[in-house]
Parts: C-alpha cells; sequence; structure tokens
C-alpha cells in the first residue's frame, strides 16, 4: 500500500530564513544544536541563521565537526556533544552532510540502542522520533530536508550505508535561496543533477505510482528549465532549482531510488567523490540499461525536458531523446563526461558489491547482477 511522509510544515522562497524564529518560539524550544560544516561557518552562510537565533536571545551550541561524505565517527562526536549541550531541538543548517549527520544524531538521542550507527543501516527498527530538526538546506540538490533517508560512511570498510527511518524526516523544513546564492558554479551543478537523478530515478523506480509520478514529472521540468542559470547564480533560477530539488524529494524519499544512487555510494566512499557528480556521470549509462523496463515513461522525461515533437517519436527514438536531453544538460553545466579520472579498474569488483549490497538497488525497475553492474562501470572508464 503507498505511503506518502512529509514535513509537518516547510517555508519556501526568498526569506524564508525569517519563520525560524516564529516555528521555535510556537513550539517552546528551549535550546538549539546548531549542526553546520566549517565552510558554511567560514563564508558566513551559518551566520545568517545564528544572526536571528541572536538577535531573539534563543540559545543554541554549535557543531561543526561535519565533513562532506559524513562519517561514522562525526555522528559519533554530535551525540556526545549534544548530550553536552543539553540541547532539545537540532537546526541542521547545510547540504546532505550536514542535514544527514543532524538526523543520524537525532535519532540516537532518542533511540540510544543504535548508538553504534551502523546498525541503523537499511530499514532499522527505531522506536522514538528522532529530536525534533528544522532543517535549513544550502544546496539545491539532496532534498535532504524533506526525505525519510540519511547516509553515513563506514570508513573502516570504505562503504556507504543508506538509512531509511519515517523517524527522522525533519520538523520544519525552510528552503530559502538565498541560503544557496554562496554556491560556486560547480556545486550548484553537481547537486543540481543530484536532483534530476533523484526525479528520473524515482520516476521509473519499481514503487513509482500516480502521486510520486506528479512530483517527478514537474521537478524534471524545473529543473531542465532552471539549472542552467542556477549554475550562473541568476536569482529566479535559483528559487526555481530550490523548489525543484524539493519537490523531487517529496517524491523519491516515497518510493525509492535505483542503481545510479547504488553504483555513486561506494564512489563517494572510496574516492570522496561528490555524490552530484557521481550521480550524474552514471545517469545517463543507467538510463540506457533500464531503458527496456520503463514502458512510455522516457517519452515523458522527454517531453518534461523539453524535446519537442515526441509524440511523433517511436520508442526507440523518444528513449534516446530522453537520454540524450540529461547527456545535453549535464554537459552544459561542466560535468565530466565518464569515470576515467575517478575509477581504478582495479576497484570495480568491490565497487560493484558495494553497489549490489546498496539499500537503493531493490528498487531498480530492471534486476541487475554484479556483472551487470561492473560492465556499466568498466562502459564509463
Amino acid at each position: 500500500m503507498p505511503r506518502f511522509i512529509l514535513n509537518e510544515t516547510s517555508y519556501h522562497g526568498y526569506n524564508a530564513i525569517e519563520n525560524i524564529v516564529v516555528e521555535i518560539k510556537k513550539r517552546n524550544f528551549k535550546k538549539g544544536f546548531v549542526c553546520t560544516d566549517p565552510d558554511l561557518i567560514k563564508f558566513n552562510v551559518t551566520s545568517k541563521i545564528t544572526s536571528l537565533l541572536d538577535n531573539e536571545n534563543l540559545p543554541y551550541e554549535l557543531f561543526s565537526n561535519i565533513q562532506a561524505n559524513p562519517t561514522v565517527e562525526n555522528v559519533k562526536a554530535g551525540v556526545e556533544a549534544m548530550k553536552k549541550a543539553n540541547a532539545d531541538y537540532i537546526v541542521a543548517i547545510g547540504g546532505g552532510s550536514a542535514i544527514d549527520t543532524a538526523k543520524a544524531i537525532g535519532i540516537i538521542i532518542n533511540n540510544p540502542e543504535f548508538a553504534d550507527v551502523v546498525s541503523l543501516e537499511g530499514t532499522a527498527n527505531t522506536k522514538n522520533p528522532c529530536v525534533p530538526i528544522i532543517a535549513i538546506p544550502t544546496t539545491a540538490g539532496t532534498a535532504a530536508e524533506v526525505t525519510i533517508n540519511y547516509v553515513i560512511t563506514d570508513t573502516k570498510k570504505n562503504r556507504k550505508f543508506v538509512c531509511v527511518d519515517p523517524h527522522d524526516i525533519p520538523l520544519v523544513a525552510i528552503v530559502d535561496p538565498i541560503m544557496m546564492e554562496t554556491m560556486p558554479k560547480s556545486l550548484t551543478a553537481a547537486t543540481g543533477m543530484d536532483a534530476l537523478t533523484h526525479a528520473i530515478e524515482g520516476y521509473i523506480t519499481k514503487g513509482a505510482w500516480a502521486l510520486s509520478d506528479m512530483f517527478h514529472l514537474e521537478a524534471i521540468r524545473l529543473i531542465s528549465k532552471h539549472l542552467r542559470g542556477a549554475v550562473n547564480n541568476i536569482k529566479e533560477d535559483r528559487e526555481g532549482m530550490a523548489l525543484a530539488q524539493y519537490i523531487a524529494g517529496m517524491g523519491f524519499s516515497n518510493v525509492g531510488l535505483g542503481i545510479v544512487h547504488s553504483m555513486a555510494h561506494p564512489l563517494g566512499a572510496l574516492y570522496n567523490t561528490p555524490h552530484g557528480v557521481a550521480n550524474a556521470i552514471i545517469l545517463p549509462t543507467v538510463m540506457e540499461y533500464n531503458a527496456p523496463e520503463t514502458g512510455e515513461k522516457y517519452k515523458e522525461i522527454a517531453r518534461a525536458m523539453g524535446v519537442e515533437n515526441v509524440d511523433k517519436m517511436n520508442v526507440e527514438q523518444y528513449r534516446k531523446a530522453a537520454i540524450d536531453a540529461v547527456k545535453k544538460l549535464s554537459h552544459d553545466v561542466g560535468i565530466p563526461s565518464n569515470l576515467k579520472d575517478i575509477v581504478k579498474k582495479e576497484d570495480i569488483e568491490f565497487l560493484a558489491q558495494s553497489a549490489m549490497d546498496d539499500a537503493c538497488r531493490p528498487g531498480n525497475p530492471k534486476e541487475p547482477t554484479k556483472e551487470d553492474i561492473m560492465a556499466l562501470y568498466n562502459s564509463l572508464l
């Protein structure tokens, strides 16, 4: 039976961040635990939020021991810091790394039997909702602020693991493009292509249905319209991408993804490859692999991406048109076309096994073998 889980409240658009004070006071929160990363502090992005708290004399503790592709150790440090701070809510400011770390911290605080972190992999049977989280994204890509998923890196095993838990969804999401304006072009491009991957994989995943399809097609349309402009920091396109990635998150969080993500996760764990870059490179190749199992869906992907005359095309033509439109967008925003500068050939078997073990793999429309995934990696070298 289909199920949909979303934030209790979300705010959107320029100056939406001003609502954080209203939410904190309305909910009678006492002390915040602000999870962010060092670069956001350095470039005065975090201060856009903490200044609002300071102006209202709302107490908080700052935690920034968070890295890209956050680790088990980052989470454990955060749990201890939050206990010491005696905070009763979390403000997560950042991309997927900061928000994912906040989710894991919030879950463990209220479910201490999972303090080892690694036992949260997959669909852990947590009993209690996490500490209330107010999530404020600084990238337009991961949609971590609206999903029930988070990803943590196990450095001991050189692998990422995906956690799927309805108890971890942030209570409030504040999606304000002003928090995204300092993103460099490369990060804007990578996170935007991550959002496109969410939308396309969510649209063709085994769990897709009418409600999720509605969100994913609109996300594809908005990303195709706004990503190029967002890379050039055009205000209305920043706003369009902020909304697009959130809409994609509303969908895929509830129906799952596929092997693009399964193949991208090990690259982040082993080589620290930016997640959006990995997804963008892999997406067209996996779309070709999955095409026979997608019915007429690539026709609607092509249409949403602005391809003309799709109704006059046969199956092979509109499938190719959809894949070509993805390749064109990726090229236009500066994403590499292959993995030759990232993947070492001797690692492919390990990468393929990691992808097979990944929680996103079962949602793929075509059932892959380990040999299939090895072949897909090899084709991208």
